[in-house]
């Protein structure tokens, strides 16, 4: 008999709002955009050296093709020497090195704090819960991952309760669709039409698309999904519509399968599971959401990673299961938000969720954010293996509490993790 297995979402209905996106966390003395930076140009650069010298400072590298210098001063002192410098006559212009914060178009970015943490707080859909201001850069930092990919042409299966075909951020990145779950296709529906939810929620934390002005960014904007439901309309499945669902990742191109849910040990899904990686697939799963050590399973197999959950403050979320034995990364999972289907789904009643967009809580959604920083990865690293992506997104993980005694490695770090 086969044995169930649910899909990893909590019915705790805590909720995101509005916020601004704010300058970068990062920004610090000795970097540009920071503290300890201003531009100068000059109106004869043959004078450059003295004026500087004057005021005990040396030149900088040209600012593209602009005339400009970075200049290297003392932190806490920049609007002083800039207000001396816009005094002498050979000097054209000083102005300090503002740093840049990233903001995409999308409506709904701002209560993103997985993605850019700006310590903001904010409230959830129907506007009837605030979630507390949380901690800043305790985010998985996709924003500046951006700036070296956004993961153009990777596959991600996400093998789950489907994707909804009538959200516009996420619907047009599903690039196939099967169905091995106990739900029959319903006329007129495409394959792995989604009306459980969980499957829509999650692959729009992979891949929503960005810049696009409505909903939400995926961690990976640039990836594609498979939809592979594994889930019926209830949010059960089993095992053996889990192993199917890997197998038909696997030979349709995903370079990473994500796997949001849990069940017990099977002989057969660790065949599956293991097949997968032979061909040199990156395997991601929940850890679970039962507030103790208990393995759970595709997570527990060595060839998975196992993703625990976080809050907006970088602490253990309480419902997290947790042991740093089999629990490799840790992922914002609380608050987190993202796609929903834009038709009635059954977490929309069960855990007053909107239809659109909407947070969800559990290790679901921290084990979709660490499959896109996976396939962040894989785009910008040619020739990598399965066994050099997965080092890379450990190994570069963000050491946060519970980093030796929760999990193993940290909490994701995205930008880090594709350099």
């Amino acid at each position: 008999m086969s044995k169930f297995l649910a899909a990893g979402l909590t019915a705790a209905a805590m909720l995101l709002g509005s916020a601004s996106v704010a300058l970068p966390a990062n920004a610090s003395a000795g970097t540009p955009g920071g503290p300890g930076h201003i531009m100068v140009k000059f109106r004869d650069d043959g004078a450059a050296a003295n004026v500087l010298q004057r005021h005990g400072i040396v030149g900088g590298p040209a600012v593209g093709s602009t005339g400009a210098r970075l200049i290297s001063v003392a932190a806490g002192g920049e609007q002083q020497l800039i207000d001396a410098l816009g005094r002498d006559p050979a000097v054209e212009y000083a102005e300090p090195d503002q740093p840049v914060g990233a903001a995409t178009s999308d409506q709904y970015f701002p209560r993103q704090y997985a993605l850019q943490n700006d310590g903001q707080s904010f409230t959830n859909t129907k506007g009837d819960i605030t979630v507390p201001a949380g901690t800043l850069d305790a985010d998985v930092d996709a924003v500046e991952a951006w700036n070296t990919t956004t993961g153009k042409g990777i596959k991600v299966a996400v093998l789950d309760s489907g994707v909804a075909s009538d959200n516009p951020d996420i619907a047009p990145k599903v690039a196939a669709r099967a169905n091995f779950s106990s739900s029959a296709t319903k006329a007129g529906d495409p394959v792995a039409e989604d009306y459980y939810g969980h499957g829509t929620h999650v692959a729009g934390n992979v891949a929503a698309t960005v810049n696009n002005t409505i909903g939400v960014a995926g961690v990976c904007p640039g990836c594609t999904i498979l939809a592979g439901k594994v889930l019926n309309d209830s949010g059960v499945g089993s095992s053996s519509s889990l192993a199917s669902g890997i197998d038909w990742a696997v030979s349709n191109g995903a370079k990473v399968i994500n796997m949001s849910l849990g069940v017990r040990a099977s002989r057969t899904l660790e065949t599956a599971v293991n097949n997968a990686w032979n061909k040199g697939v990156v395997l991601v799963a929940a850890a679970g959401n039962g507030g103790n050590q208990t393995k759970i399973y595709p997570g527990a197999y060595p060839h998975v990673i196992a993703v625990g959950a976080t809050d907006n403050n970088d602490a253990k979320a309480s419902f997290s299961t947790y042991g740093a034995s089999w629990v490799d990364l840790a992922a914002p999972g609380v608050n987190v938000y993202s796609t929903f289907p834009n038709h009635p789904f059954v977490l929309a009643s069960q855990n007053n969720r909107s239809q659109g967009y909407d947070v969800g809580n559990g290790s679901s959604m921290s084990s979709a954010i660490v499959a896109g920083a996976a396939a962040l990865a894989w785009s910008s690293h040619p020739g990598a293996t399965n066994t050099s992506i997965r080092e890379d997104v450990e190994s570069t993980a963000d050491e946060v509490p519970g980093t030796g005694t929760d999990w193993a490695y940290g909490r994701v770090n995205a930008a880090s993790a594709v350099k």
